[in-house]
């Protein structure tokens, strides 16, 4: 079902609610995954569209639930856009309105990156404070105090970020700006903002993730001229306009190591591309710790060896190239099941680590001080109900399902549906036995068959 726009409608999310997905663990995992295109690249690189008076066309989108609200964000505001398979075709020529609805960016942080593109087209932007996972606090404030270094006024009213460019031309200046954190999603905004304005804007503590990298290479394709991104330092030099592109998103690096673990807690050797192995320098790190081999089959193919037993290691999250956050929870998991005892210490997000009382529900030894996480390896685990708690959380508990002795129910599927393209598609087609089914029924396991046809087609 799609809307007048060509976008499907966003019901997926009520229907996730309405469901839980079975997992029956301890089936071997054996085959390749294909990896879709990044979902942090997509939502930038969609917003950053506005940015293009002409078509431009975005290739390799996953079809996930937040790629479908960004969309809808754009549509409200008067944007042309269609979604065919994995290719999203925007017309931004004309923009109608310059706030975006309450109701969809309410349900989705990213939104708040139309503000940086609103401001350069426009000259005006009136955004609510968004929504999203629970993991942190993420303010917006280092967004704010960029855009006003550029010259914009900016005012936080009844939670709607009002930001103006004055001057007979409404244009952004260049500025140099120093981010006190090298924040992504301050990062992105601040140089969606500054291609189209006049003068030279430099940042400086700029975040290195490969999203940023891959945000100023779909800028630079529509006229950008913007370097150093991938360095802490970015020199974005304004133009008056940008032009027309075709575009291809980098495949998911967090998708890609979530795979890479999966095959590790299993004890399965399986295969996956496109990667960017570069990308995933530090989870190939960690997951050699803990016994794993990890070879570069083709230059964008990667396959997981396991070892005999999972030895523990300590981890700590940094901003790129450090280890990702949103890696934090699937290792986790991953180590509830080691010889040894591990330290995960989360430096990124507060409040990340609520997956730990649903991993302790399936026999893990879990304790949390502060923000390190004790584990102490466990024999086994076992299926339990649980409940996913944002995004990277759903992951793991998934993960852990497939290693746990019995069944695993989990609730709360919305969150996984947000990141994951497919994924029970792709581990069943991997070996796993697994089912979504309405909260309340007990399938058993019967009709995977008939689910997997369906997932496709859906």
């Amino acid at each position: 079902m799609t809307t007048s726009h060509g976008l499907p409608n966003a019901h997926t999310l009520s229907d996730a609610d309405a469901s839980v997905l079975q997992i029956w663990g301890k089936h071997p995992l054996k085959g390749h995954v294909k990896i879709s295109g990044a979902k942090n690249s997509a939502l930038t690189i969609i917003a950053a569209a506005l940015l293009c008076p002409e078509d431009c066309r975005i290739r390799n989108v996953p079809n996930l639930v937040d790629v479908k609200r960004m969309g809808q964000i754009l549509a409200a505001l008067g944007v042309k856009i269609e979604h065919h398979g994995d290719v999203l075709d925007i017309n931004a020529s004309t923009i109608s309105h310059s706030k975006a609805p309450y109701e969809l960016v309410s349900q989705l942080r990213a939104s708040f990156f139309i503000i940086g593109p609103l401001l350069a087209r426009l000259g005006v932007a009136r955004i609510p404070l968004p929504g999203g996972c629970t993991i942190g606090a993420r303010p917006v404030d280092l967004h704010v105090r960029g855009l006003q270094a550029m010259g914009a006024d900016v005012q936080i009213e009844h939670g709607i970020v009002h930001a103006y460019v004055t001057g007979s031309q409404r244009r952004l200046k260049g500025a140099k700006i120093y981010l006190d954190y090298p924040s992504v999603g301050a990062t992105e905004t601040i140089m969606m903002a500054a291609t189209l304005a006049e003068g030279e804007t430099t940042i400086e503590n700029a975040a290195q993730e490969p999203e940023v990298v891959d945000l100023a290479n779909f800028c630079r394709a529509m006229g950008a001229r913007i370097r150093g991104a991938g360095t802490n330092t970015i020199t974005i030099a304004g133009v008056p306009r940008l032009h027309s592109t075709d575009y291809t998103i980098n495949p998911d690096r967090i998708e890609a190591g979530t795979f890479l673990v999966a095959g590790a807690i299993t004890h399965s050797e399986i295969s996956l591309s496109p990667v960017v192995p570069e990308h995933l320098t530090a989870v190939i790190a960690k997951l050699q710790e803990t016994g794993a081999q990890i070879v570069t089959e083709a230059p964008d193919r990667l396959c997981i060896i396991p070892g005999d037993t999972i030895k523990a290691t300590d981890i700590e999250t940094l901003p790129y190239p450090g280890f990702p956050t949103d890696m934090q929870a699937q290792f986790m998991a991953l180590l509830t099941l080691s010889e040894g005892n591990s330290l995960i210490t989360e430096t990124v997000f507060e409040n990340r680590m609520r997956h730990v009382a649903e991993l302790n529900r399936m026999g893990a030894d879990i304790r949390i001080k502060g923000n390190h996480a004790l584990i102490r390896g466990v024999s086994m685990l076992s299926g339990a109900p649980v409940i996913a708690t944002d995004l990277r959380a759903s992951a793991a508990l998934v993960l852990a399902g497939l290693a746990a002795n019995g069944k695993t129910v989990i609730q709360c599927l919305h969150h996984l549906d947000r990141g994951y393209e497919q994924l029970e598609v792709k581990l069943l087609s991997l070996g796993a036995v697994l089912e979504r089914v309405p909260a309340g029924a007990d399938a058993g396991s019967a009709g995977l068959t008939s689910y997997s046809v369906l997932s496709e087609k859906d």
